[in-house]
């Protein structure tokens, strides 16, 4: 057997696609409206920032390793038992942690056609082998998953409200979904959008994980609480996956900053309340004009939405996205989640909704 000349990765690993993150950059001298990548347009709570600021006078300190009050914090405002808590650096790295820690190689995980990326990603880092099953009308479609289940499933990733599509499903959908399950197979709901959702039909999924074995929860700091730089994510799950995933993340994965600036934005409701209220008003707006010019938006109940462009070179969505880059507003790409001609737009700040409303307006000339 000859030896390499050089550490080559595992098999698998070079056929991983890697996740590519939205634009973040407008040409020099023009005005930068970021709507890329589903950030608060409100920005961060003012109590999360005076509580970084104050962390700076002892950052040589390392952190609690158990995030306590960060846990208790989120028990608090939520209703939940701090110890089925477990914190994050982002919820991403809780998708990458159960993928990890429930996955061998030849397992299978189910994901939906438009469904976050990083499930794949963390699937195939695992070893296994992600099964992707079609959407209905660019939603969840219950009876596809439940069709690709084998006796190799261990992981059912489902994001709810997902993105980039901004489309959910009724909890009745979910309840049936799980209840058709093996108990062996993981029910992980992303609900990283959960806060933004008014509908009466929908829940994040706290009540169905305090109710089962088999069923995690993930929310974000990222999306409604502005905290996207600070990389902060939680999961709610049952005792045994918590105390799995405890022994399976870094010792020190949550980082101070991130445990003040947490502590600080759950506790302050007004803040999510004037946060929840703009997006509302403008989500509505945003979706409205933009079908006036003739443009199929998907309904959105998340804070983005998904704008598809007509067949054809001349308003394609590239030469829509450039036409908007140069002008300043900055949306998201989304081919590689199986929308080669639709733009996701962030709902942000007034004048930049009202901008890229009336810049499309013209470019649609």
């Amino acid at each position: 057997m000859s030896a390499s000349l050089r550490p080559e990765p595992k098999p698998g690993v070079m056929d991983i696609a890697a996740y590519v993150p939205g634009k973040s950059a407008a040409p020099a001298g023009v005005k930068l409206h970021k709507l890329s990548s589903n950030e608060n347009p409100l920005g961060a709570s003012p109590a999360a920032k005076e509580a970084v600021k104050a962390l700076t006078e002892k950052m040589e300190f390392y952190p609690d390793g158990a995030a306590t009050k960060l846990r208790e914090a989120i028990g608090e405002v939520h209703g939940l038992n701090p110890a089925n808590i477990v914190c994050s650096n982002g919820s991403d790295e809780i998708l990458g942690l159960l993928a990890q820690t429930y996955l061998t190689p030849g397992d299978e995980a189910i994901i939906t056609e438009h469904g976050f990326l990083v499930y794949k990603i963390y699937t195939q880092a695992a070893g296994a082998v992600p099964v992707t099953v079609r959407e209905k009308d660019a939603t969840t479609d219950v009876d596809a998953i439940l069709a690709a289940v084998t006796d190799r499933t261990r992981i059912v990733f489902l994001a709810n409200p997902n993105n980039p599509t901004g489309t959910y499903i009724p909890f009745d959908e979910v309840r049936r979904l799980h209840a058709a399950l093996p108990k062996n197979v993981l029910l992980v709901l992303d609900a990283a959008y959960a806060e933004f959702v008014r509908r009466n039909d929908y829940e994040s999924g706290i009540e169905l994980v305090s109710s089962t074995e088999n069923v995690v929860m993930t929310r974000t700091f990222s999306k409604v609480y502005g905290l996207g730089g600070i990389r902060l994510g939680w999961a709610y799950c049952p005792a045994h996956i918590a105390d799995a995933m405890n022994r399976m993340r870094g010792p020190f994965n949550v980082n101070a900053a991130a445990i003040e600036a947490g502590i600080a934005a759950i506790r302050d409701r007004s803040h999510v309340e004037r946060s929840v209220a703009h997006n509302e008003q403008w989500l509505a707006w945003t979706t409205e004009e933009l079908t006036k010019l003739g443009l199929n938006v998907t309904p959105s109940v998340g804070n983005f939405v998904l704008i598809h462009f007509p067949a054809g070179d001349a308003h394609s969505a590239a030469k829509a996205d450039d036409y908007l880059t140069a002008r300043g507003y900055v949306l998201r790409r989304v081919a590689a989640y199986g929308f080669p001609n639709a733009l996701r737009m962030t709902i942000g700040t007034e004048d930049a909704n009202r901008g890229v409303v009336a810049a499309l307006k013209d470019f649609l000339k």
